[in-house]
């Protein structure tokens, strides 16, 4: 193998795809077009992500080299001096770019730096992990509306459904290379379907909810009713807006709801390791749609559909490889 497709191994090269739709629905969640601030964010996002995947690497190196031998630190393709100090290029990088784009967006890439180094070297294996993951997430949200209007207390909303998001799905990773129990895929399944729920209903109606008050039932009940990996493509009920917008929040939550549904019921019915790894998998997958979805929901359909068409590309290369 090349050296260049161990390091697009080491650093996910199919997951990036699912970072610049944070940046541009969190301007756009602020009420603002997209500028070159938010060019800069996506920078420095695209950077602080990769840093997290390189020090993920060389964090758990000895633990793949158990697990996931073929890995690029444990196969010896990619030395762990080289990707620590990949981690800290990259890291300095990404906060170099949010400074460029102002104090307000500095003040978001520092916590998510911060956020990022203590989930790779700490928090990883504690209880506050996915709460740490989740968090990253939406503080990348939240650095796309600071460097574009320097208001990110107006895109919190959206960040909590999209750090819910990546809750489930993390929570879900911390099993996909043992498998053993469904209850991690099944409350996925939940969160996802009220997301489902949440998110076509628009800017006004969903600004100040969170996941914690929208009622979730069991599992099973949830997923029924929003069409969860019955092969619905478009939940019955989810939005009555019939006005091209109102179709296209609700046609991206079923995007939504399909790239991450199916493959967490397949986990919960049998939570093997290989089933487990592809509902991470369809969970990192559904990022996109659910940005998509956000931006629509902030009443920006050309944004969503730029951030939607991010979705083929990452599908072409994570054939390539691996987005776990």
């Amino acid at each position: 193998m090349s050296r260049s497709r161990a390091w697009a191994e080491l650093l996910r090269l199919p997951a990036l795809f699912t970072v610049p739709g944070d940046a541009l629905s969190g301007a756009v969640a602020a009420g603002a077009r997209p500028n070159a601030r938010t060019l800069l964010a996506i920078g420095s996002s695209l950077c602080l992500y990769e840093a997290g995947m390189a020090l993920n690497d060389w964090a758990d190196r000895a633990e793949d080299a158990v697990e996931r031998p073929h890995r690029p630190l444990p196969s010896g393709r990619i030395r762990p001096s080289s990707a620590f100090t990949a981690a800290c290029a990259l890291t300095a990088a990404g906060v170099a770019l949010a400074a460029r784009a102002g104090r307000p967006a500095l003040a978001v890439a520092a916590p998510l730096a911060a956020t990022v180094w203590a989930y790779d070297l700490a928090l990883k294996h504690t209880p506050a992990g996915p709460f740490a993951m989740a968090a990253a997430r939406g503080l990348d949200h939240l650095l796309g509306a600071a460097a574009t209007t320097g208001r990110p207390r107006e895109a919190l909303p959206s960040a909590a459904l999209l750090g819910t998001h990546t809750l489930a799905v993390t929570t879900v990773s911390r099993r996909e290379t043992q498998g053993g129990t469904s209850l991690p895929p099944l409350a996925a399944l939940a969160a996802t379907a009220v997301l489902t729920r949440l998110v076509p209903r628009g800017a006004r109606g969903t600004t100040g909810e969170t996941c914690a008050g929208a009622g979730v039932g069991t599992a099973a009940e949830t997923a029924i009713a929003t069409g969860i990996g019955t092969g619905r493509r478009t939940p019955a009920h989810v939005g009555a807006d019939l006005t091209p917008a109102g179709a296209l929040r609700t046609t991206l939550a079923a995007a939504y709801a399909a790239t991450a549904g199916r493959p967490y019921t397949h986990a919960a019915l049998n939570p093997s390791p290989p089933l487990t790894q592809r509902a991470v998998g369809g969970g990192i997958r559904a990022t996109i749609p659910l940005q998509a979805a956000l931006a629509a929901r902030a009443g920006s359909g050309l944004t969503a559909l730029a951030i939607a068409a991010l979705a083929p590309i990452g599908r072409k290369y994570a054939k390539k490889v691996s987005i776990t």
